[in-house]
């Protein structure tokens, strides 16, 4: 009996909507790296972000959204880590999927000891799969294959309002519960 491993990619982030990009990306890895599975993992405490997941209510709702969309999805799932540094939450994957904002991120001493910890953190990633966005230079050989339109998607614009670019899971739930879309002013 021949047995072959899955191979497995993970995409951490905050998620926070999830959005078309988010989805778009994780395809495009998927189909370029010949990824069986797709992990999106959150960290419970995200580096740099702590404000964000501050809110363990609305971190549990994002959880619930998260599900629903891998429902429908077979090569996606869910999955959170208490890992902060992506070397760690990469770790036994075979691709470490991410934008260019955080292919820059993880290239910054301020997230690790001295230079050489920093180093030794990024000799220690797996694959890397970059979806480009205008502004930021990505290595070509890193780079992911993705429509230019999805460059500029961000989950900042969806919280600012934007509900198109969320995933219609993300939509739903902020139009029940207004989880991401500020209120209207008076």
């Amino acid at each position: 009996m021949i047995t072959t491993s899955r191979r497995r990619g993970v995409y951490p982030g905050s998620f926070n909507p999830p959005t078309i990009a988010h989805l778009a990306l994780s395809d495009a890895a998927r189909l370029q790296h010949q990824l069986d599975e797709v992990v999106w993992t959150i960290s419970t405490s995200a580096l740099g972000k702590a404000s964000v997941d501050a809110d363990k209510a609305a971190f549990a709702q994002r959880l619930e959204v998260l599900a629903a969309v891998s429902e429908r999805i077979d090569w996606l799932t869910i999955d959170t880590t208490e890992q902060q540094l992506l070397a760690d939450i990469a770790e036994g994957y075979d691709v470490l999927i991410m934008g260019a904002d955080k292919w820059h991120q993880i290239h910054e001493l301020q997230w690790y000891a001295d230079e050489q910890d920093r180093d030794a953190a990024l000799a220690r990633l797996p694959t890397i799969a970059v979806a480009p966005r205008a502004g930021l230079d990505v290595p070509p050989d890193v780079q992911l294959e993705l429509d230019p339109a999805l460059s500029d998607v961000s989950s900042s614009d969806a919280r600012a309002g934007n509900r198109s670019i969320m995933l219609p899971e993300a939509a739903a739930h902020d139009e029940q519960t207004g989880l991401w879309t500020p209120a209207e002013q008076d």
